[in-house]
């Protein structure tokens, strides 16, 4: 019987989990190991050299450890710092997370989008070129917020914020120049953790844009859909378990996404 692929999913904490759940329905029978670095979360307070090398050192433990057939780097500001290094480093396929400027201005009807990310995302050079290279004639507005990620694992661990607070965060995406902002980009995984109460609370109804399925399709894309029924692979029997760099797993929010915890993972990076 050939053996399931083993898909690595990371993320400073537990906002990975949305793309977690939409590459899991898309690939049931892989078995899955999903890493929080939650120790050193959230990663916006680091300087970029120095998130490139905890994120790269890091990575190279759990490959070595886990042996994955591809990674999942389900964060917004480790894609757009530490990719490019994680790929001339290390061989096996990457999946990074970056902001969905391109499809976003694409489809946008009154050529005004938003993106809300970390203040981190929202700074990079990275994230700027692509508003550069995609956005046309589209009036691109960069939201950048210091506590929503907070506010995100808040929920996830039953602590949820109020609306005044969430609010507060959400209201620099919405610009009314003669034309309404239509769509906003959701550029932190974490963020839809709490699409439910974003749509809730906007100024008026948009379209959020969750970067989850598209990551998705990628994963399809390099490793090939689930395995048939009679390919001499058990189909829909893959495992997940997650690693916490912190070694503080918090089970009741894991249990929503069906994952047990692990051991955790090195810290030797720290």
């Amino acid at each position: 019987m050939t053996a399931p692929e083993t898909i690595l999913v990371f993320d400073s904490g537990l906002g990975g989990l949305t793309v977690y759940s939409e590459v899991a329905a898309a690939r049931p029978d892989a078995n899955f190991v999903y890493v929080a670095d939650d120790a050193a979360f959230p990663y916006g307070g680091f300087a970029e050299a120095a998130l490139v090398e905890r994120v790269v050192g890091l990575i190279g433990e759990l490959i070595a450890a886990h042996r994955p057939d591809l990674i999942v780097i389900a964060c917004n500001t480790a894609s757009t710092i530490a990719l490019p290094q994680l790929r001339k480093k290390f061989a096996l396929p990457f999946v990074g997370t970056v902001p969905a400027i391109k499809p976003a201005c694409a489809g946008s009807v009154t050529r005004r989008v938003s993106v809300l990310g970390t203040e981190a995302t929202v700074a990079r050079e990275y994230t700027r070129a692509l508003i550069r290279d995609y956005a046309g004639d589209c009036r691109v507005t960069l939201a950048g917020s210091k506590a929503l990620a907070g506010y995100a694992e808040a929920e996830l661990h039953g602590a949820p914020v109020g609306d005044e607070a969430l609010r507060a965060e959400l209201l620099p995406c919405f610009r009314d120049d003669g034309a309404r902002t239509d769509t906003v980009v959701l550029a932190c995984t974490h963020y839809p953790l709490l699409l439910e109460r974003l749509r809730k609370l906007a100024s008026w109804p948009v379209n959020f844009l969750d970067p989850a399925p598209a990551i998705a399709r990628r994963v399809v894309d390099l490793l090939g859909p689930a395995s048939p029924p009679g390919d001499g692979r058990a189909r829909n029997a893959g495992t997940t378990r997650a690693i916490f760099t912190s070694g503080r797993a918090p089970s009741a929010a894991l249990a929503r996404f069906g994952i047990r915890a692990g051991e955790p993972a090195s810290t030797k990076t720290a």
